[in-house]
């Protein structure tokens, strides 16, 4: 954290800039750029982190799915996951047998969680979008707002990418509505979604989706979905799935409708509601063949250990290529 530099040019190289302005080599920006995965405060605590990490990868990319023999009750019950899994990364630890749950580039797009974790002794890498972020004393520090956005796609991306690297199975928690809409956004979300999109297609590893909140629009395509390759796709009860929010909808495709209402309000309302009993539940896209089954969040931990088990065996063959091109 205090002693290290890493760097291309130094911060006095930098035409306007000086060390004592801006050390663009301390890690702490070079976290936030998403250069660094993990920051620790010395050398005794680099060390653990490492030892740490070492207990969840495999020996090499020829072996299965790192395993050990789960040490945590299978059908343990998470209590108040609905309200946890705002922040990802606070609802993975209590997934996690013993908590066991490492969180990799903290700093770099916050709205998008990633890491790897201990599920019934097998190691699987997880990615989870981000609508709050939690203190030490359990209260909302930050809010995001359930998009999309560059950083945090190319954190996903490279988080799958290494996963199926060395054959860690995927978990993904989705909750997203769209795309960050701001002009620099602009230029690059378009790239980042392809990527992460291209991730997930092209990952052949156990994969695994949990619709936790919102599913929206191409969005929720990007996020491990059934459309792009998920072996299984889960859904909470509360869970909305479909083009848009239905309350959008509703004003498009009733837009003269609800116009001529003598309460316009109530009237939005009532189509919004009956759009969403309609189109975006989760039983709807159960029976449309998107979702395999509607779970309980306090049952998420049993039902993604089935899956990985299930799925451990998982063979694919991809057609002859020499490598991608997105």
């Amino acid at each position: 954290e205090q002693s290290s530099k890493l760097f291309v040019n130094s911060p006095n190289a930098l035409a306007g800039n000086h060390i004592e302005n801006c050390d663009t080599s301390s890690a702490a920006y070079q976290a936030q750029a998403g250069n660094v995965d993990f920051v620790c405060e010395g050398e005794e605590a680099v060390l653990a982190n490492i030892r740490n990490l070492i207990t969840l990868l495999p020996e090499n990319n020829e072996n299965d799915a790192f395993s050990e023999d789960g040490q945590d009750d299978m059908n343990r019950l998470l209590e108040n996951f609905n309200e946890n899994i705002k922040d990802p990364a606070v609802a993975l630890a209590q997934i996690a047998d013993a908590g066991k749950f490492v969180e990799t580039k903290l700093e770099f797009g916050k709205d998008m969680v990633t890491g790897l974790m201990l599920l019934n002794g097998v190691t699987v890498g997880v990615v989870a979008n981000r609508v709050a972020q939690y203190d030490n004393d359990g209260k909302v520090a930050s809010k995001y707002e359930g998009v999309l956005t560059t950083d945090g796609c190319d954190k996903a991306a490279s988080l799958v990418k290494f996963c199926d690297a060395f054959s860690i199975p995927v978990v993904t928690f989705t909750n997203v509505t769209g795309y960050a809409a701001t002009k620099e956004e602009e230029k690059t979300i378009a790239r980042a979604t392809a990527q992460l999109t291209y991730a997930f297609a092209n990952a052949d590893v156990p994969k695994v989706n949990v619709i936790v909140g919102n599913a929206f629009g191409s969005a929720y395509v990007t996020m491990n979905s059934k459309h792009i390759g998920a072996d299984l796709v889960f859904a909470l009860p509360t869970a909305k799935i479909g083009m848009m929010d239905a309350t959008v909808a509703a004003q498009i495709m009733f837009e003269d409708e609800i116009s001529k209402a003598s309460n316009t309000k109530e009237a939005l309302e009532a189509k919004a509601k009956e759009y969403e009993e309609l189109q975006s539940s989760a039983k709807n896209a159960a029976k449309r063949g998107y979702v395999d089954s509607i779970i309980e969040g306090e049952s998420v931990r049993k039902h993604l250990i089935y899956s990985i088990e299930m799925l451990y065996s998982k063979r694919e063959t991809a057609p002859s290529k020499k490598h991608g091109t997105v």
